[in-house]
Formats: structure tokens, C-alpha cells, sequence
């Protein structure tokens, strides 16, 4: 699947796919402390596509319970309470937050990560009170947002107010991620950025940047022009293609000096002082180490896979900071703590408007091959957010 399907790309969506569309029973909940949602909106993910394209690292694939139903950025509305459940209404509508941490799989005590608010990085996503899985739509039990029917745990529920469309609220998911990104490192607003990547994670991290007051200077490498465009009205200073000269572009906006090696890309002396890769291939991590300039700042939000031919000597050389950033948690924001879903869902009510370019093409599920051809096609689709609509 792999490597055949670079050549031919329908077979992502042919019957030898790892997908399939089925009838199957309507979920049941694991327990009382349980809600059924009905789906309304659910977007469909990077990471989703990789493991439809069998592109992704098997990292995961222990803690992962199949059959799965694939969806995690999930908008929809409660069809059905646990006697347990307190504080939510049949018809609330609602947006799920993936995880499935300790609080989630009803165990106590909870996990050292979970005590400490790192619920994306719970230790006991294979125990509980259901199935192996990380998140959402990678978990037999829960199902996922490709469906009519998700099963989620009152935890996980947060009530959407009436001026948050179903369309943006699609896409709170992925923004938390990308506010979860930026407020992992403490961004002076002396420092140039760059953000590599215009896909969802891309554009949705240089809207953080902006709505979280950033003035920074921002450096954007996007491939299509409708991603350019997107980029440039959502805050973007400059924007550059991803071509064999943008080495040569981005060393003459910087002002960092080039010069070549006997093999391999040029090395930079100089750069930006902060880069978020919103990608994880090969080549732009091994660009988003050469763009940053020595001690500074390189946080990986896209979802990396196995990268291969990546010059590590950047990072011991110039003793830059490399961090991971997955999903989200509790941040610090103006002094106080606040769960990036709660600090999302703010900015959305506030400002998200300016985010509905981002959402493109919907389509219904019976026509989930022409939706995953669209969402792995953007080149051709100019459609960044590609979403399942059930309504």
C-alpha cells in the first residue's frame, strides 16, 4: 500500500483499501458515566490519512484497538446520557476532546502524567474501562467521527455556545494543537518565526500566533497558492515556496549567510530564531533545523513518521532546542491555567471568522472516496479542512 500507492493514488480508496464503509450497530455505552453523540461535522486529519495511506510510523500501533472508525475532529450533538452523567442535555451540541486519558477510562489513582495534567500522554491507554487507543477514532470502543453515532466520556464534552458554527467549531481540534505548539516555548517578540507548512496545522499555527498577540515578524513556506493566500490574511509577513531555490529565498529575507556543503542541502550561519515544522517529513525537519539560527527554537507539530536523511549535526552544533508538540493540555495564559480546548474555544468566539477559509469542501459519507482523493489531493482541490458532513 505504501509504495504502490504513490503510483497510483485510487488505490488509497480502491477495495484493496484499509478502509471500508459499513453498516454496523449502533454503539453502546461502555458505562453510566458515558454520552452517545450524533455527528454533525468531522474533519478529516493528517494523521488520518496516514494510516489510510500507510505512510505513518507503527509507533502507535500497540496502543490502538481495531476494528477502529476513523475521526477525531468531531462537532455533533447528544443523543443519548449515561444515568451517571450530570450537567448535559439531550441535544446539547457539542465538541469532543480526543484524548483518552485515566479520568476517561475511569481509573484511580491516575497516572503520574494525568496527576500532573498531561492528559495526552496518559500511561494507561491500553487499561481501563475500554479498549487500547490514544485518542478517539483509534479505539474499537469509543468509535470515531466517520459515523453517525461516537461514543465519548463526560469528561470530554465541552458545550459549544450558540455563535460558534458547526464549521468552526470543525476545527477546534487541530487549532488547539497548534495553540499547544506555540505556547510551548516563550516567544519574544524580538524573534522572526517560521511556520513550514500552510496544510491545516500551518495556517492554524500562524493564526495563534496572531490572536495570541505575536508581532513578530512570520516567515511562511506554503505550496499552493491557495494556502499563500490563506496564510497572508490570516498574518503572514512573508511567504515563500518550498522550491529548490528557497534556501536562496530565505537567506536573503534573513540576512543569514549560505554556503555549500560537498553533499547534501546548504548550511546556514544565521536564520530565524524560531521555527515550527507543521509537517514532519524528512525534508522539512532537516529545513527547519538549517533555517534556525544558533540557540533557538525548533518545535515539531507535524506528525513526524520515520524521517530519514536528516542532518542531526544542526542540532549539536548549533545546541538548538528541539521540542515535540502533541495535541494539548493545561497552558499558561496571561498568568493563569487554562485547558487549550477552554482557550480555543475563546479565540473562536472571539475572532474565529477570520478561520472559515480554512474549512473546505464537505461531502457526505457515502462519498468518502471522493472526500479522501479531495483531502489528499489539496494541489488540485484547493481545499485545506476537508469535512464529512452528517446533517
Amino acid at each position: 500500500m505504501r509504495y504502490i500507492g504513490k503510483k497510483w493514488g485510487r488505490l488509497y480508496t480502491s477495495p484493496l483499501s484499509s478502509i471500508q464503509l459499513i453498516d454496523i450497530p449502533e454503539p453502546q455505552l461502555p458505562t453510566q458515566q458515558w454520552v452517545k453523540v450524533k455527528t454533525r461535522l468531522s474533519g478529516i486529519c493528517g494523521s488520518d490519512l496516514a494510516t489510510i495511506t500507510a505512510k505513518g510510523s507503527t509507533y502507535f500501533s500497540p496502543f490502538t484497538s481495531t476494528p477502529f472508525i476513523l475521526g477525531h475532529e468531531i462537532v455533533g450533538e447528544i443523543a443519548e446520557i449515561g444515568k451517571d452523567v450530570n450537567g448535559l442535555s439531550i441535544g446539547d451540541r457539542v465538541v469532543i476532546e480526543p484524548a483518552l486519558s485515566c479520568i476517561v477510562r475511569e481509573i484511580n489513582p491516575p497516572c503520574i502524567q494525568c496527576e500532573n495534567s498531561r492528559f495526552s500522554n496518559c500511561e494507561n491507554i491500553t487499561r481501563g474501562s475500554i479498549s487500547e487507543g490514544v485518542q478517539t477514532g483509534y479505539c474499537r470502543d469509543t468509535g470515531g467521527g466517520w459515523s453517525e453515532y461516537v461514543l465519548a466520556h463526560r469528561s470530554q464534552l465541552r458545550i459549544l455556545p450558540d455563535d460558534i458554527s458547526d464549521e468552526l467549531a470543525v476545527i477546534l481540534e487541530p487549532f488547539a494543537c497548534s495553540l499547544h505548539g506555540v505556547l510551548q516555548i516563550d516567544i519574544k517578540n524580538q524573534k522572526d518565526i517560521c511556520v513550514i507548512g500552510s496544510g491545516t496545522i500551518g495556517l492554524l499555527t500562524v493564526s495563534a500566533l496572531r490572536l495570541l498577540g505575536y508581532k513578530n515578524r512570520i516567515i511562511v513556506v506554503a505550496k499552493y497558492p491557495h494556502q499563500k493566500k490563506i496564510a497572508q490574511d490570516l498574518g503572514a509577513d512573508v511567504v515563500i515556496s518550498p522550491d529548490k531555490n528557497r534556501y536562496l529565498t530565505f537567506s536573503e529575507l534573513t540576512n543569514a549567510e549560505s554556503y555549500q556543503p560537498e553533499l547534501g542541502e546548504q548550511v546556514l550561519i544565521g536564520g530565524v530564531d524560531v521555527t515550527f515544522d507543521c509537517i514532519g517529513s524528512s525534508s522539512t525537519i532537516d529545513d527547519a533545523l538549517r533555517f534556525t539560527r544558533s540557540g533557538g527554537d525548533v518545535i515539531l507539530l507535524g506528525m513526524p513518521g520515520i524521517p530519514k536523511n536528516i542532518d542531526w549535526v544542526s542540532i549539536w552544533y548549533k545546541q538548538l532546542n528541539v521540542k515535540g508538540a502533541y495535541t494539548y493540555g493545561i497552558e499558561t495564559y496571561e498568568g493563569e491555567e487554562i485547558h487549550t480546548f477552554d482557550l480555543g474555544l475563546k479565540f473562536l468566539q472571539d475572532s474565529g471568522e477570520q478561520l472559515l477559509p480554512i474549512v473546505g469542501f464537505s461531502f457526505s459519507l457515502k462519498n468518502y472516496k471522493q472526500a479522501i482523493q479531495t483531502s489528499l489531493n489539496t494541489g488540485t482541490s484547493a481545499s485545506v479542512k476537508t469535512i464529512f458532513d452528517f446533517r
